[in-house]
């Protein structure tokens, strides 16, 4: 483990190679798993006040679903998510470009409907944080899914933080993240 002020990051993080390949795995995260994408408490109350302005960009499916269940639940584990359109499927903020999944708050982002590009835990994939009250955990999430994204990252010599940097920066500050790759040089 690396620290970096009040954070952990698995070596992984800064030793692996990877580059999302969307053409390849067309945003399969975005449609498997056990449940929807982790949210931090402080993105609750965002969500709920953004999601009339994202609510235009959705499928009608996500918002029944939303309209349903609200804008966040809690998944098996006691942990805030985002809704899934029925059991084990697509996050409810999926909507689809050219057979690519994408994320309905994020085109919002785009679009200048919203200040807020989208959950941090999404723009910090294959990143997951485990929070605890004094430090947070950086992990690198293997996915079967993601193997084009390994294979892309090695193909461009590109390290997991690297490809991360601009969610990282957002997440911890750009001081954080020169000491990251500070102590990675040093390495």
């Amino acid at each position: 483990m690396i620290e970096v002020q009040s954070t952990l990051v698995h070596e992984d993080v800064v030793r692996e190679n990877f580059v999302c390949n969307l053409n390849k795995c067309k945003g399969a995260c975005c449609l498997e798993g056990d449940s929807g994408a982790p949210l931090e408490a402080a993105e609750l109350d965002i969500l709920n006040e953004i999601y009339p302005k994202v609510k235009p960009f959705m499928t009608a499916k996500g918002i029944a679903t939303v309209e349903e269940v609200g804008t966040y639940v809690t998944d098996f584990e006691g942990d805030y998510t985002t809704p899934c359109v029925d059991i084990n499927k697509e996050c409810a903020y999926v909507i689809w470009e050219n057979g690519i999944t994408k994320c309905a708050i994020e085109k919002a982002w785009e679009n200048g409907a919203v200040d807020w590009q989208k959950p941090i835990s999404c723009h910090l994939y294959p990143i997951r944080v485990t929070a605890y009250p004094e430090f947070d955990v950086l992990n690198y999430d293997r996915w079967s899914i993601c193997s084009p994204a390994c294979t892309f990252g090695d193909e461009l010599q590109v390290r997991v933080h690297e490809f991360l940097k601009g969610p990282l920066i957002r997440k911890y500050g750009q001081e954080w993240y020169a000491e990251l790759e500070n102590q990675v040089s040093g390495m």
